[in-house]
C-alpha cells in the first residue's frame, strides 16, 4: 500500500519555529524559504505561565516581523485543540494562540519529530561520532535524548520522503541484567510499580539511580542535583556518583541498541539532548559503545551502526526550519495537528 499523507502543506511566512521543552524553550523566526532562522535568546519555562505570555516576550517584544505561521515541537503527545506538555505546565491551545498573536496557521509536532528532522539538517559541524560504524544513506536512524525526561524518535525514508516518527519511547519497562542490576533495581523508586526509561535515563532519573545506588550499599546520598552527580561521577570523586554515572552509561547504552534493533537503524544512533552533551566523555567510553553492540546473535551487525553525539545546542530548530522551507521532501502527518484561522 502506497503512503499517505495529507497534502504537503504551504506555510505562509514569516514563520515562528518554536522547540518547547520540559525545562527551555527555543524560538527563532524564518523570514522566507531561502533564508536562515533568525534566533532569539532561550527562555526558561518556568518564568512565564503560558506560552502565549513567553512568545510575546521573547520573541515578539524583540522584532517588528509578525509571523503569520508557528511551528511548535512540543514535548508530549498532541491530541486534541489542547496539547499538555509531558514535563512543563504550559497548555499549547492552538486557536488561542492565532487570536492572541495574531497568527493564521499553528503547526505542532512532538519535539522529538523535530530532533529527527535535525538529523538530515546537521552537517558535521554539529555531530561528533561516538563509536565507530558506517551509516547507510537512506537506511533508518534513531534519535534518543536524557534531558527533563527521556525523549525518542526515528527517521525512516520511504516514498522519496523522509519520515519522522514520534514516540512516548522514554516510557517503556527497563530490567536488570548483571547482578548488580538485581540488587540495585528493587530499590529504584517507581512510576506505578514500574521502573520506565525515564525512571533512570534522565535527570531525575540520574538522581534515582544514585539513592538506589545509596541505599542499596547502606550510604548516605550526598547530592540532589543531576549536575552535581555527573559532574561527581566524572570526576570520579564521590563513589556512589561514579557508579550512578556508569549504570547510567550502561542502561543507555542497552536502550540505544535495543532501539536500533527495533528500527534496524543502519543509518545510525544519534543521541542528544542536555545530558547527553554534559557526559559525552563517559559516552565516548567503551562502556557505553559495548552496551550498544551486546546484542547477541546481532553483535556483528551492531558494530556496523554508528553512534553520534548531536552537538549542535539548537539541532531541533534547524531541523524545524528545514522542514519550514521544503515541507515536500519530509512525510510529515499534519492531519489533526494544523490549525487554520
Amino acid at each position: 500500500m502506497a503512503l499517505r499523507f495529507e497534502g504537503d502543506p504551504v506555510f505562509q511566512f514569516p514563520v515562528l519555529i518554536g522547540d518547547i521543552g520540559g525545562t527551555n524553550a527555543r524560538f527563532a523566526i524564518l523570514v522566507d524559504a531561502q533564508s536562515e532562522p533568525r534566533e532569539f535568546p532561550t527562555i526558561q519555562t518556568a518564568d512565564f505561565e503560558t506560552i502565549e505570555e513567553a512568545i510575546q516576550a521573547g520573541v515578539l517584544d524583540k522584532t517588528s516581523l509578525q509571523p503569520r505561521t508557528t511551528i511548535l515541537a512540543v514535548a508530549g503527545p498532541i491530541k486534541g485543540d489542547e496539547i499538555d506538555l509531558t514535563n512543563c505546565p504550559w497548555v499549547v491551545r492552538p486557536n488561542e494562540m492565532m487570536q492572541t498573536l495574531g497568527l493564521t496557521q499553528v503547526v505542532t509536532l512532538n519535539d522529538f519529530e523535530a530532533q529527527a528532522l535535525s538529523v538530515i539538517a546537521l552537517d558535521d559541524n554539529g555531530l561528533e561520532k561516538i563509536a565507530a560504524g558506517e551509516a547507510l544513506p537512506m537506511s533508518p536512524r534513531v534519535v534518543l535524548g536524557p534531558g527533563t525526561g527521556l525523549g525518542v524518535g526515528g527517521l525512516v525514508h520511504s516514498a522519496h520522503k523522509w519520515i519522522p516518527l514520534a514516540s512516548e519511547g522514554g516510557h517503556i519497562d527497563i530490567g536488570p541484567r548483571s547482578k548488580r542490576d538485581y540488587a540495585v533495581f528493587p530499590n529504584i523508586e517507581t512510576i506505578e510499580g514500574r521502573v520506565a526509561g525515564e525512571q533512570i535515563m534522565c535527570g531525575r532519573g540520574l538522581v534515582n539511580l544514585y539513592r538506589a545506588i545509596a541505599k542499596t550499599d547502606g550510604k548516605e546520598p550526598t547530592f540532589n542535583d543531576p549536575a552535581e552527580i555527573s559532574s561527581a561521577g566524572l570526576e570520579r570523586t564521590d563513589s556512589v556518583a561514579a557508579e550512578a554515572l556508569d549504570m547510567f552509561v550502561t542502561q543507555l547504552g542497552r536502550f540505544a541498541g535495543d532501539l536500533a534493533l527495533v528500527f534496524m537503524a543502519r543509518g545510525g544512533i544519534y543521541l542528544t539532548g542536555g545530558i547527553a552533551q554534559k557526559i559525552l566523555p563517559a559516552l565516548k567510553s567503551e562502556r557505553f559503545t559495548l552496551a550498544v553492540r551486546d546484542k547477541a546473535p546481532h553483535s556483528a551487525m551492531m558494530a556496523k551502526i554508528p553512534v553520534y553525539a548531536i552537538t549542535h545546542p539548537r539541532a531541533p530548530v534547524l531541523g524545524l526550519a528545514a522542514y519550514a522551507r521544503t515541507p515536500q521532501r519530509f512525510g510529515v502527518e499534519v492531519s489533526g495537528r494544523i490549525w487554520r484561522a
